[in-house]
């Protein structure tokens, strides 16, 4: 096709083989949206393409992707609102006519699968390296590793206790995200001796069974290991909060993380040990200590705790 259509927040520029959607930077654009900044996706990443009435005065044309193509959807689960939704474009209604011309040219190029789930992602994940601030700590993701690294102010005892951690891809089944614009949402990581729990639990590659909120998640094959039944108290999350964790940063992060686990699940696993961690920040050593002290005299550290912890920290020293 070769050509572009300009519609709200977004351009469609229609290719060969796939359909290259660039989204604008303005301040009226989602955050989401801007963050993405443009994606390219392939024919064959879509199941069919809807041109229904908007509201105001225009009209929605929509991509609708084949379930398991696209890591960004299988992490956000059915939990982001229209607006953010990255295969939506509003055109004003007097364009109604050439949208529908580009809606049959785009059904013609659809393949003889669209009608199935994808058997692996299709669209591009964001890349690493990326970062965001949660509730209760820092995530880093380097494309390898998985980082928390817990505040002072938000940490509950239970991670203080455990210390901050690092998830080596290799090591992990798949992620869950609940939407910080929802009540208590989080990011949990699902290490493959876990296995996804309760009915908040979908399949990697496939949407999420059930109803309300869910979260894009893979099962392993090994021993089910009960987990925290809050992400307030499970080293593998971080919790979100009022402008902790947006949805522009932590989804990106989630879905990055998402198809890194897919990827390395067809390689073999990891054999070698974690590298030793690197040397501490004596200061950094010397606060954690401090809280361990209060969370001891608080009655929330026994005595084998606290001394345990506090030798492993001055070995980090």
């Amino acid at each position: 096709m070769g050509d572009v259509l300009a519609g709200i927040h977004a351009t469609w520029e229609f290719d060969t083989d796939s359909v290259l959607i660039r989204y604008e930077r303005g301040i009226r654009t989602p955050r989401l949206l801007q963050s993405l900044r443009e994606r390219r996706v392939p024919h064959a990443a879509l199941s069919s393409v809807t041109l229904t009435p908007g509201r105001r005065g225009t009209v929605v044309l929509r991509a609708v992707p084949r379930p398991g193509a696209d890591p960004l959807l299988e992490a956000a689960a059915g939990q982001l609102k229209d607006g953010c939704d990255p295969y939506r474009l509003v055109l004003p209604a007097g364009r109604e006519t050439l949208a529908e011309y580009y809606a049959d040219e785009l059904r013609a190029c659809l393949g003889p699968d669209a009608g199935l789930p994808a058997d692996r992602f299709l669209v591009a994940a964001p890349e690493a390296p990326m970062q965001f601030k949660a509730y209760d700590g820092r995530a880093g993701f380097d494309g390898e590793r998985i980082s928390f690294r817990w505040f002072w102010t938000g940490a509950s005892s239970e991670k203080w206790k455990a210390g901050d951690q690092t998830f080596p891809v290799t090591d992990l089944c798949g992620v869950e995200w609940r939407s910080p614009e929802g009540f208590e949402g989080y990011l949990r990581l699902l290490p493959r001796s876990r296995d996804p729990l309760g009915p908040a639990s979908g399949v990697l590659g496939g949407p999420a069974s059930g109803a309300g909120p869910r979260a894009g998640t893979a099962t392993g094959v090994q021993p089910v290991i009960p987990r925290p039944a809050r992400a307030d108290q499970d080293p593998a999350a971080v919790i979100f909060g009022l402008g902790y964790g947006p949805v522009h940063e932590s989804l990106p992060f989630a879905a990055a993380v998402l198809e890194s686990v897919r990827r390395k699940q067809s390689g073999p696993p990891a054999a070698a040990p974690l590298a030793a961690a690197a040397r501490r920040d004596p200061a950094d050593i010397a606060e954690r200590i401090h809280h361990l002290g209060e969370l001891h005299r608080a009655g929330l550290v026994t005595d084998e705790e606290f001394s345990a912890k506090k030798a492993q920290l001055l070995a980090e020293l």
